[in-house]
């Protein structure tokens, strides 16, 4: 098994799991192996896998796993594979599937594993008790939802709703797997009870990249043009880079012209038609360098471009395809493994189809060292009446970069330093964060949270364009940054999670303040990758005396001048188990005042992960590198008409953040005794100020009401 599969095969009894992993990382063989274990040996009876599309359900096709060194072999009889057929009608499968589920469940000679479409999946169930059927059939079934992120709780949801029944009303089974890191985009997937119940395996690109043979390294880049896309098309189209070129919808506001006018002179952008394949319908285009191109064009919706999807199917060498031009295809479950590059043209409001359109570059493949997703934006223009809606398009596409450093960079984990006391820290990653809990320890909900959904309060904290405007106002002020720490994070984490009490809030913004922090310095070093002449803060410097260790400085200035320097032994050279031997007190004892070996470059010097400085987690801007990025490349114009947006907006309370703020302004009125200042130095105290403002019009304004 490979490394993500091996993890999730851990897992393989928990009732419910969630599997997070990026494109190509063997989500599909996974779910074989968590299937057949279930059915032989923990008394599942029947296994049904949706996916989002028919084309995707050929990832599940029979597969003699024992070849391979597995215990059984994946076996899906062609009648109940509903995803291998288009001739067949949405009648004709809802009427299998209710037949697969309806059918004896303790005779083993049947058929029993079923793959369908989501849309199957929702209209089979429905049919199942329509005809009088119980939910009870699910009984023992596990359900496989492969692209678990279509799935909503929104009412309006059809499959969420249905397996919210399932999973209250039934001893069912459920795996689900998602190659986005980021639940739904404003709706959660499931609610926080059924999602509670849930098991989960994240494997990230980190990992991914970095146990590849060939692709070492991914990158996310903004291109931004003025007037037409079309314009900046040469400058941002590598012809010698395999590309999947997205093109934007045509009710979107980046479109110019309609779908085929765009293929067409994007086409021209390239070089000239030579030729179009008369059984593929793939185009010969000769590139202005003379150089041969073969391209594909899924956006034309003629008979020939099921052809086209055929042959892109069947590719097995790196000459069979040079460009591909694309419109709602070629994203989740499209494979293209020599593909480089994805061009992304114009804004796409939701950050899971963006992380699935980035998926498609990062199999990998012989000959392929790097992966690269590029945006092309629109700027802002300052005389158009859309120049807010511009902005705040501009600022959600660049804030992806937030979101994807947090799973290129290495793992972090949190830990109680309790635990290490059980476990002990022999084997503790380089990554783990150490909380101490002798006092007001952390509740086993909030080391979930920080273990397993930090990234999904990030995406929230992302999607909120206020929030995104209220960071880059107060880009150039670390108190004012953390006083928008102070008033936005904790309004996420208790709207997401409204079960936690005021410490377990504060407990879980500071974990995520701290990871943001971590990973805005770079992320994790580990102790044996510091090149031995960096400084490590407050390193401590040892002598080995029989087993133990003691540190130099509890020596007398005589035993000092005899050390010879290869005597010397730095602290990130010691066991993890090292006993320190105290001279002055006569006593040993574990070495425990840093029990990570994870460290974080600031400035010149290497600090621990657990001794970051607090006003560096405090003030971390995690927008910062957003606006870099447009400072850097946008003209000065641009970034005044950016600024203007963001500025607009600074002073603005909510009724939310007043409620927020108010027991510190109490605290405040209590110490020093007096209103806080508008016109003080203090950015925090003149919010304050600006907060007493806003209750004291809202308070007039309800007073009126009342009069009327």
């Amino acid at each position: 098994m490979r490394e993500m599969q091996a993890r999730a095969f851990e897992k393989r009894h928990s009732q419910y799991l969630l599997i997070k992993s990026p494109p190509a990382s063997g989500k599909s063989r996974a779910m074989m192996f968590l299937a057949l274990d279930k059915l032989i040996n923990q008394g599942v009876k029947k296994v049904v896998i949706a996916v989002p599309e028919m084309s995707i359900g050929k990832s599940f096709k029979s597969t003699a796993l024992s070849d391979y060194g597995f215990f059984a072999d994946w076996e899906v009889a062609d009648r109940y594979n509903l995803c291998l057929s288009l001739a067949q009608s949405d009648t004709r499968k809802t009427a299998i599937f209710s037949e697969f589920i309806t059918q004896d469940v303790d005779d083993s000679a049947l058929p029993q594993v079923l793959i369908c479409t989501h849309h199957s999946f929702r209209y089979g169930f429905d049919k199942v008790i329509e005809d009088g059927g119980s939910i009870e059939l699910f009984n023992d079934v596990l359900i496989g939802i492969d692209e678990f992120h279509h799935v909503s709780a929104d009412d309006s949801n059809r499959l969420g709703a249905i397996l919210d029944g399932i999973m209250t009303q039934t001893s069912a089974h459920i795996v689900a797997m998602t190659g986005s890191y980021f639940r739904g985009d404003s709706v959660p997937i499931l609610s926080d009870s059924d999602e509670e119940k849930f098991d989960k395996v994240t494997y990230t690109y980190y990992e991914q990249l970095n146990g590849y043979e060939y692709l070492k390294s991914l990158g996310l880049g903004y291109h931004f043009y003025k007037k037409s896309f079309f314009d900046a098309l040469d400058e941002c189209l590598d012809t010698s880079k395999k590309t999947i070129i997205h093109i934007p919808n045509v009710n979107s506001l980046t479109a110019e012209t309609d779908k085929y006018e765009t293929v067409g002179r994007i086409i021209d952008i390239i070089g000239e038609v030579e030729s179009r394949d008369e059984e593929t319908g793939v185009i010969t285009v000769r590139a202005h360098d003379g150089k041969q191109l073969l391209l594909a064009d899924l956006v034309t919706d003629d008979a020939m471009r099921a052809n086209t999807q055929a042959y892109l199917a069947d590719i097995t060498s790196r000459d069979q395809m040079d460009i591909i031009i694309a419109l709602g295809m070629a994203k989740e479950g499209f494979d293209w493994e020599y593909c480089e590059h994805v061009l992304t043209i114009g804004y796409r409001g939701s950050l899971t189809e963006v992380v699935q359109i980035i998926g498609r570059s990062t199999r990998d493949s012989a000959g392929k060292h790097h992966a690269q997703f590029t945006n092309l934006i629109a700027e802002p223009e300052a005389d158009k009446s859309t120049v807010t809606s511009s902005v705040n398009d501009l600022l959600k596409a660049i804030t992806l970069s937030l979101l994807m450093e947090q799973v290129l960079k290495p793992n972090i984990n949190f830990k109680r330093r309790s635990e290490l006391n059980i476990l002990g820290k022999a084997d503790l990653p380089a990554g783990t964060i150490v909380i101490d809990d002798t006092v007001n320890p952390p509740s086993d909900r909030v080391m979930k949270i920080l273990n397993q959904d930090r990234d999904e309060i990030l995406a929230q904290l992302a999607q909120n364009t206020e929030n995104i405007k209220k960071y880059i106002a107060a880009e150039t002020n670390n108190v004012e940054t953390e006083a928008v720490s102070d008033s936005v994070i904790p309004s996420i984490i208790r709207s997401k999670y409204p079960a936690l009490d005021t410490d377990e809030v504060r407990q879980v913004q500071e974990g995520v303040m701290q990871y943001m922090a971590i990973n805005r310095q770079g992320g994790v070093v580990e102790g044996k990758d510091i090149p031995e002449d960096a400084v490590i803060e407050n390193e401590r410097f040892f002598i080995k005396q029989g087993t133990e260790y003691v540190d130099i400085a509890t020596l007398n200035a005589e035993r000092k001048g005899q050390l010879n320097e290869s005597d010397i032994i730095k602290e990130r050279h010691l066991p993890a188990d090292a006993k320190i031997y105290n001279p002055k007190t006569q006593s040993s004892s574990s070495n425990d005042s840093n029990p990570s070996n994870g460290f974080v470059k600031v400035g010149s010097k290497f600090v621990n992960v657990n001794n970051l400085p607090i006003d560096l987690v405090k003030s971390v801007n995690p927008f910062h590198d957003a606006y870099e990025v447009l400072s850097r490349t946008v003209d000065k114009e641009v970034l005044q008409t950016i600024n203007d947006v963001v500025y607009a907006s600074r002073s603005t309370v909510t009724e939310e953040e007043a409620v927020l703020m108010w027991p510190k302004i109490v605290a405040f009125m209590k110490d020093k005794n007096r209103q806080p200042n508008k016109n003080s130095e203090d950015a925090i105290e003149r919010r304050m100020a600006e907060v007493i403002t806003y209750v004291r019009n809202q308070k007039a304004k309800r007073e009126a009401n009342s009069h009327d």
